[in-house]
């Protein structure tokens, strides 16, 4: 099946940079949120954000003309009747996406594809909740969705093949590269990414080198466009944590266990970019 509409659930960071990037694509988009402020600051963003593609001169003021008229701003989930894909992009939280879910479930037809961006949560889990199991699938976009290629399409135990293939040839009509990935926790890209910087902070904790020679040794020597350290200050040392325990937990294995020095960072409040300090400090 080709999927001609989207409505996406969610107007912050991920859901309006998921909605661009399906308009942009030309694509007919519905992007819901809780209330109409929340709607006009996630309209407000796509612009801002289509301005830069102007200036950068990958954008024509045309085609973000265009792509503005592509997305509606709405409220209701009824808009969200007879779409083709609906993309769940809440917070991450299994009990507002449950919540989302049902809703959706109940107001949209059988035929329509449910998806959700989640970085964690489990796809077959949210698909047993569904009416239609084998229409559900995950979508993990990475942030911001307008500038990263990637898109990891996460298949539940349930899902179809039908729907696995729409979803591919969907992320591939928007821009992104996709990649097939079981259901499992973290999924690729983060049960990959989380475990080095857990290492990257013990080899802190181990007073092996400073936080600027292990940053500067695997920006050069492993040609990382940022630091394991400064990239955790980034994500926020707080999210790195509660990953790395979701790991430890599910998988029971040693390697997933949280450095101390993480857990005692997080303790004092020091969780990086967004108050000021972590492994190094900033201007707030």
């Amino acid at each position: 099946m080709s999927i001609q509409s989207i409505g996406v659930i969610g107007a912050g960071t991920m859901g309006n940079g998921i909605a661009q990037v399906c308009a942009v694509a030309g694509l007919d988009v519905v992007m819901v949120d809780i209330n109409d402020a929340a709607v006009e600051r996630g309209l407000a963003q796509i612009s801002k954000s289509l301005d830069r593609l102007v200036k950068k001169e990958t954008l024509t003021p045309q085609a973000k003309d265009a792509a503005l008229k592509k997305i509606k701003g709405s409220t209701s989930y009824a808009d969200l009747k007879g779409l083709g894909l609906v993309i769940e992009a809440a917070t991450e939280n299994q009990a507002i996406k449950e919540k989302i879910l049902k809703q959706v479930d109940e107001i949209v037809g059988k035929d329509t594809i449910i998806a959700t961006n989640t970085s964690s949560l489990s796809i077959t889990k949210l698909a047993a909740l569904d009416s239609n199991p084998a229409r559900f699938i995950g979508m993990h976009f990475f942030n911001p969705p307008p500038l990263m290629a990637l898109v990891e399409v996460i298949r539940g135990l349930q899902t179809s093949d039908a729907t696995h293939t729409a979803i591919l040839e969907m992320a591939k009509r928007v821009g992104k590269e996709p990649i097939t990935v079981k259901n499992s926790p973290g999924f690729v890209v983060n049960r990959i990414l989380l475990p080095m910087i857990n290492e990257a902070f013990f080899v802190l904790y181990e007073g092996l080198a400073s936080p600027e020679d292990i940053d500067a040794g695997m920006k050069l020597g492993c040609n990382q466009p940022i630091g394991p350290l400064a990239l955790a200050d980034l994500i926020g040392l707080d999210t790195c944590l509660a990953v790395m325990e979701v790991y430890f937990e599910n998988f029971s294995d040693s390697k997933y266990r949280p450095c101390p020095l993480l857990r005692e960072m997080v303790a004092a409040g020091y969780l990086g970019r967004k108050t000021g300090r972590g492994v190094y400090t900033y201007d707030k």
